[in-house]
C-alpha cells in the first residue's frame, strides 16, 4: 500500500466524530479515502451529517506520528500487513457481516483469513475441565484443517489458541488493542507463537491501550471470521454470550459444551442450549452440524466424550465414589467410609495425576479425559 493511501485510511479512521458507519457510507458514495478527502464538505454531506462531514476538512494532530509508527512496524516483519476494505484479502465472512471494520493490522499467517474458521470462546475464569476441553476441541478442530478463532484473553481464550496450534489448521487471536501490544501481558509468549504459527489481528491501530470498550467490540470479528462459535464455559454474564449472539445475528452457527448442574461457569451454556445452540460432546459433532467435508471431519480423529466417562476407570473405587458432579470432601468421606486422612491422601495422588481438580467453594470435581 502506497504511504498516501494507507495516511488516508488512517485519517479517516482517527478522525474525531468520523464513526464506522459515516466512514463506510463515505466508503461506498465516493470509492476510496483518497477520495473521501479531495471532496468538497458539501458534497460529504450529501452522505453524512454535517458534523462527521466537517471534521475531516482537519488533519487530526496524531497522523503524521501515527503514520510513521505504522511504517515503521511494517517494515519491521515481512509477515506484518496492513488490509483494508475492498483489498483482495480482506476476509469474505467478516465482509457480509452488518459492521465489518475498515482497516485490519495482522501480524503471521495472512492466508488464515480465508480459511475455514471455528471460533471457540469462554470464561476468563474455567474450570480445569474447560481448559482441558478447550485445548482439546481446538486441537481436533486444527487437525481437521479448521482455524481456531478467539480472543486472547486468560482461561478458555488462552487454551483454545494453545490446542490450536497443535495442528495445521492454525489459529487466529483477534485482540482489543493496537498489535504493538500484548493484553493481558502474561500471554506475551503465546502472543508471540501465535504470530509465528498462526494470526494475529486487530481493527485498533497502533499503541491503542486495552480499553475496556474495546474487548466487547472486537468479538464481533471472532464471529465474523468464523462458521461457527463453540461455547465451552460461560457464566450467565461472560462476554462469551455476547460473542454467540452476535454470531447468531450474522447467521452463524452457535454451540456450546454443557457441564455440571452445579458449576456456575455452566450456566451459560446452558442458558444458550435453551436458546437453541447445538449441544456438542465431541469435536466431530460440531464438524458434522457444520457439514464439512468427510475428510476434514476424519482428520479430527476417534470421536472422544468431553464430559463422563468409565465411572470404573482404573478399576478406582475412589473415582467411582466422585462420580462426575462437583462434592464436598465430606460428602465424599460419607459414600467411601474412609478416614480423613486416607481420603486426603488419595485425593492428592488424583490431583497430581490430572484426574481431580479442586473447586472453588471447597468442592472436589473429577476430571474427564477430553
Amino acid at each position: 500500500m502506497a504511504h498516501g493511501e494507507l495516511a488516508a485510511w488512517l485519517r479517516l479512521l482517527e478522525t474525531p466524530g468520523v464513526g464506522r458507519e459515516s466512514a463506510r457510507r463515505l466508503l461506498a458514495a465516493f470509492g476510496s479515502p483518497q477520495a473521501v478527502l479531495e471532496a468538497s464538505t458539501a458534497a460529504r454531506r450529501q452522505v453524512v451529517p454535517a458534523g462527521p462531514a466537517a471534521a475531516l476538512e482537519r488533519e487530526p494532530a496524531t497522523l503524521a506520528a501515527l503514520l510513521d509508527a505504522t511504517l515503521r512496524w511494517l517494515e519491521a516483519e515481512p509477515q506484518r500487513h496492513v488490509v483494508t476494505l475492498g483489498d483482495p484479502d480482506y476476509p469474505a465472512r467478516l465482509l457480509a457481516t452488518a459492521d465489518p471494520p475498515l482497516l485490519l493490522h495482522a501480524a503471521g499467517r495472512l492466508e488464515l483469513l480465508a480459511a475455514p474458521s471455528v471460533a471457540v470462546v469462554g470464561s476468563r475464569h474455567p474450570t480445569r475441565q474447560g481448559l482441558d476441553h478447550a485445548r482439546a476441541f481446538a486441537a481436533h478442530l486444527s487437525r481437521a484443517g479448521l482455524a481456531v478463532v478467539s480472543g486472547l484473553a486468560l482461561g478458555i481464550d488462552g487454551a483454545a489458541h494453545e490446542g490450536a496450534l497443535q495442528g495445521p489448521g492454525g489459529t487466529v487471536a483477534v485482540v482489543g488493542t493496537g498489535l504493538d501490544q500484548v493484553y493481558p501481558r502474561g500471554h506475551g509468549e503465546l502472543a508471540r507463537r501465535i504470530a509465528a504459527q498462526g494470526l494475529l489481528l486487530s481493527e485498533y491501530v497502533l499503541g491503542t491501550p486495552p480499553l475496556p470498550g474495546n474487548f466487547p467490540r472486537r468479538n464481533r470479528i471472532i464471529s465474523g471470521l468464523s462458521l461457527g462459535t463453540l461455547v465451552v464455559e460461560a457464566a450467565l454474564q461472560s462476554g462469551s454470550l455476547i460473542t454467540a449472539r452476535l454470531a447468531l445475528e450474522q447467521g452463524r452457527e452457535v454451540f456450546a459444551i454443557p457441564g455440571s448442574l452445579h458449576s456456575p461457569q455452566s450456566r451459560g451454556c446452558h442458558a444458550l442450549i435453551k436458546q437453541g445452540a447445538k449441544l456438542v460432546e465431541t469435536a466431530q459433532d460440531l464438524l458434522e452440524e457444520l457439514c464439512l467435508p468427510t475428510t476434514a471431519a476424519a482428520a479430527a480423529g476417534p470421536r472422544e466424550p468431553a464430559t463422563g466417562g468409565n465411572e470404573d476407570e482404573d478399576g478406582d473405587p475412589l473415582l467411582a465414589a466422585l462420580g462426575w458432579e462437583p462434592v464436598t470432601l465430606d460428602a465424599l468421606a460419607a459414600r467411601t467410609g474412609w478416614p480423613a486422612s486416607e481420603l486426603n491422601a488419595r485425593l492428592l495422588e488424583l490431583e497430581l495425576r490430572g484426574q481431580v481438580a479442586r473447586l472453588p467453594g471447597q468442592l472436589l470435581q473429577r476430571i474427564a479425559s477430553a
